[in-house]
Parts: C-alpha cells; structure tokens; sequence
C-alpha cells in the first residue's frame, strides 16, 4: 500500500531539453545526502532521465540512495528531514522524501534489493540504447500534453513500456554481464 503524506497533488507535467546542469545538482545533494546520513548511505545513485545524457526530462533530479533496510526509518528519515528534505511516499520497499521546492526526489531502498537493482539497469540501457531512449522521450513527451489529476498517474501512465524497455536491459543484462 502506498501512503502519499500530503495526499494526492495535481502538478503541471513539463518536460525539457536535457539539461548540462542536472549531474552538478545531483552531486550537490549526493553530498548533502551523504553529509547526513554517513555510512548508511550505502550507495547514491544519478537515476531517472535526468541522469541519461540527451534524454529530455521533467525538470526534478531522481536519487536512489541504497540503505541497509529501508523498513528502519528510525536510521535515516531524521537526518535526512533536518537537512532539509520532506517526506512524500512510504510504501513497502520503498521511501521518497523530496525538496520543498520538489526539483529533487531521493528515492530510498534496502541495499541489494529489486527497486535499486532495477532504477540501475534501467538507467544504463537508456544511456546505451538509442532506439529506446527516443522511444521513452516520445511517450514522456505525448503524455506530458494530457491534463493529469496527479503526478502518480502520469508516471502509472508510463508503465506498459517501461516494462518493455526493462525486459529488454534484462536481455542485455544477461548478455553482457551487467550488474549493480
């Protein structure tokens, strides 16, 4: 069960042009990220389509940060509100806390689990594979101009291809050895 503190959030769905300045921003909070939580932020990763180089984006820079047991939020959620983060999603597996100004998501899941494995892979293939970048450009692009009641929607509205796009990086996952 997903729990949106807040609740549900009507939000203009905007997509630019890739953005030179998206991987500066993300190192400015991956410090600001690791400056909180030390050691339990076991890996901080660029993903989202801010992190693929040409891909245009909406404008919000998506962090995976890998912790021992995302369950245990006792560990890290303080830290990460007295930086200056808010809570947004709890749900199983999965934590999304955010800029009050909303142009950063750090998404949060236990080390070694499905969620960072698969924000990875994703992530690679799109910076890898041209036919499916434009491909997930098109649709984000289409899906954009469509009036939405909330943010989730638009990125539900996404699934059936990234579900294809994924089961290709898997083939090539299981081609070329990648891992997280």
């Amino acid at each position: 069960m997903v729990e949106l503190i807040g609740g549900l959030e009507k939000r203009e769905i905007r997509i630019v042009a890739y953005d030179p300045r998206w991987p500066e921003r993300f190192e400015l909070e991956r410090r600001r990220i690791v400056a909180a939580l030390g050691a339990l932020a076991l890996r901080v990763d660029h993903v989202g389509s801010t992190s693929v180089p040409g891909l245009a984006a909406k404008p919000i820079v998506d962090i995976d940060v890998s912790v021992p047991d995302v369950h245990d939020e006792t560990a890290y959620l303080g830290p990460l509100l007295a930086a200056g983060y808010r809570l947004r999603v709890r749900e199983p597996g999965h934590r999304l806390v955010r800029t009050p100004e909303r142009d950063v998501h750090v998404h949060l899941c236990s080390s070694g689990s499905d969620w960072e494995r698969t924000h990875l892979l994703f992530r690679d293939w799109l910076r890898q594979d041209e036919r499916d970048r434009n491909e997930y450009e098109r649709l984000k692009t289409e899906l954009a101009r469509a009036d939405w009641a909330d943010m989730n929607a638009y990125a539900e509205a996404k699934g059936p291809l990234i579900a294809e796009i994924t089961q290709r990086a898997e083939a090539w996952a299981g081609r070329c050895g990648w891992v997280v």
